[in-house]
């Protein structure tokens, strides 16, 4: 017998069972399993918030609420969360993954207590999406990766809003490149840096292999749809064997950093098993892309 568990409309978890011997199941991929012909996930996941008083020790809070699914289009749960603040508002946007697929989802909090739910503001199939922590000519900016298997692939698109909700303009600003460690899929990181060359964004990206890396672009001050420059080699790649073995190995895979001046701490799925953090300088950084 096989389980798998989802949320309901209600946000309780319930569980579906599945009998291994039946020819309508295909188990598979250890992540995702179809049976007649519709995915199921075999994990659900939610937000839980930290502490830490130097970037490095955390512990979880015991008072502030965790975050889960709720409703169809967040059945098997909210995950790969960024989290940007303008003004005094932080804006989560994070990937909403149910049976239909998976679209990027939107809360926003000025006290991390209480939380807006804004809805789906990028339909199926799109995630990786980080808005930019300052309006740019008055309105808001956003990156965010669209997926079509068919035609087209998985690139960095940029899209603007008025409000940070509504979004519209999109224009694909970064793409797939033969033969380079993004040759499969690529798409943001957290929200990107304002340096004094441009903005900078770390991204994923993945080869054939399914190997993740981590690289950089370099985006237009004031047109963020330009690139200035991007990595031709990664910035960070799967070494350790903490990031090339676990449930899903050759993966190091960013959503959030910290930024201390020329210091910038990446923190970094490896292996989609561990929670790891690796410090960069941004100059440096700067200086190797072309």
């Amino acid at each position: 017998m096989l389980s798998v568990p989802y949320y309901n409309d209600e946000g309780a978890i319930e569980t579906l069972h599945f009998d291994l011997n039946d020819p309508k199941l295909n188990a598979s991929d250890a992540r995702v399993i179809n049976y007649d012909g519709k995915d199921y996930l075999t994990t659900i996941s939610h937000f839980r918030l930290l502490f830490s008083s130097d970037g490095t020790n955390f512990i979880e809070s015991k008072i502030v609420p965790f975050l889960f699914g709720e409703g169809a289009y967040e059945s098997f749960g909210i995950e790969d969360c960024r989290v940007s603040r303008i003004q005094d508002v932080y804006y989560l946007t994070y990937t909403m993954v149910s049976t239909y697929g998976v679209g990027v989802g939107l809360k926003t909090t000025k006290n991390w207590f209480n939380f807006e739910n804004k809805g789906m503001i990028f339909s199926l199939h799109n995630k990786d999406c980080a808005i930019f922590e300052e309006k740019i000519n008055g309105k808001f900016y956003a990156l965010h990766r669209p997926s079509s298997p068919e035609l087209g692939g998985n690139y960095i698109w940029i899209a603007e809003s008025p409000d940070g909700i509504h979004w519209g303009n999109h224009k694909c600003i970064a793409k797939t490149r033969k033969g380079y460690f993004d040759s499969k899929r690529l798409g943001a990181g957290a929200a990107p840096i304002k340096t004094d060359s441009g903005w900078l964004e770390i991204y994923h990206g993945a080869n054939e292999e399914n190997r993740y890396c981590l690289g950089a672009l370099l985006l237009d001050f004031n047109n963020p749809s330009k690139i200035i420059a991007r990595s031709t080699v990664p910035i960070m790649e799967p070494i350790a064997s903490y990031e090339q073995i676990g449930f899903f190995g050759n993966v190091i895979f960013t959503n959030g950093h910290f930024v201390n001046g020329d210091t910038l701490k990446i923190y970094y799925g490896a292996s989609d098993e561990f929670v790891c953090l690796a410090s960069f300088s941004i100059n440096q950084i700067l200086k190797t892309l072309i």
